[in-house]
């Protein structure tokens, strides 16, 4: 009754598209120089070696988390699909310095919008790495990832995952 009241009970479309959020060189997340990543301990995704240094949002959704060292946001899709966006490797270590934080966690974010800017030279002189890891948080929610094979990505527009949530 509630449901209705409230309209919690219009289905919600469990798949989603996960654009790239960068620009640059796709990188299997097998491929990722850290093991955390590389060996899918936080979850299923993929990398991307950035030629630039803007983030845009690689699903419609919210703005779930903003890391208070600025490395690193989190989304989530209506459907549940929670989604880390990670700005290179060993980066938390760099205290916030070089990187611009666009949204707030709540902001509600369609594909392509700016949500992050960093200072690539920068990374790529004080980071282990500038590769930066896109993992689903949460994939033993889902019941299929499917990962396009690509080359390089544009930031917004390059589709690299189909995902179904239970």
């Amino acid at each position: 009754m509630f449901k209705k009241l409230f309209g919690k009970n219009k289905e919600v479309n469990k798949d989603s598209e996960i654009f790239a959020p960068l620009t640059g060189e796709y990188v299997k997340i097998e491929d990722i120089p850290d093991p955390v990543f590389a060996q899918k301990m936080m979850g299923e995704g993929f990398g991307i070696n950035p030629t630039e240094g803007e983030v845009v949002s690689p699903i419609e959704g919210k703005i779930d988390n903003v890391f208070p060292t600025k490395h690193a946001i989190g989304l989530k899709a209506d459907n549940g699909l929670e989604l880390l966006v990670h700005i290179g490797l060993d980066t938390v270590q760099l205290d916030g310095e070089g990187f611009e934080i666009l949204v707030e966690s709540g902001d509600t974010v369609n594909v392509g919008d700016p949500i992050l800017r960093f200072d690539l030279n920068y990374i790529k002189e004080n980071a282990k790495s500038v590769i930066s890891p896109i993992i689903i948080t949460n994939s033993d929610n889902t019941t299929s990832v499917s990962i396009a094979d690509v080359a390089s990505v544009t930031k917004g527009e390059t589709k690299i995952i189909d995902v179904t949530m239970n």
